[in-house]
């Protein structure tokens, strides 16, 4: 089944179970897949890829919101229950990224492959290895990861 409709299908479940956490956050996807596709200059079409890529983007933003939240304690600790809430909805549907040593070992193997040996290298293997493997890694992960490796 296409994403859109599994979205449409949870959102009408949320509504009918009065689930409003759920329609919220269904509710949100939506508009901003309806800001991409009226976004000026979109000509593409909208399938599962261009979703995924919606829903990448939302959860990216919602963990970054939610790091802020973290910060201020007691005092946004229901944002933070609901921004959880919400990244976890959102990774539902996202393809499983690599866990950490998978991602080392994929970081050492395309650094010997191109040859990067020096730290002021770390953008050009990022960039060749978010290529890659889009949407399985964050790129914040692996510039991190790049960093350690080449300093050592």
């Amino acid at each position: 089944m296409a994403i859109e409709q599994q979205l449409t299908d949870t959102l009408t479940q949320a509504i009918r179970a009065k689930d409003t956490r759920t329609a919220d956050v269904v509710r949100m996807l939506k508009t901003r897949l309806q800001e991409r596709r009226t976004a000026k200059g979109f000509t593409g079409q909208v399938d599962d890829a261009l979703l995924l890529d919606v829903i990448g983007a939302y959860r990216k933003q919602l963990q970054k919101a939610l790091a802020e939240y973290e910060k201020l304690g007691e005092r946004g600790a229901a944002h933070a229950a609901q921004l959880r809430f919400e990244i976890e909805f959102c990774e539902r549907f996202l393809p499983r990224g690599l866990d950490v040593t998978a991602l080392r070992s994929l970081v050492q193997e395309r650094a010997r492959a191109l040859g990067v040996t020096d730290a002021k290298q770390v953008g050009r293997l990022v960039g060749d290895i978010m290529k890659t493997h889009k949407g399985q890694v964050d790129a914040a992960d692996v510039k991190k990861i790049a960093e350690e490796l080449l300093k050592a």
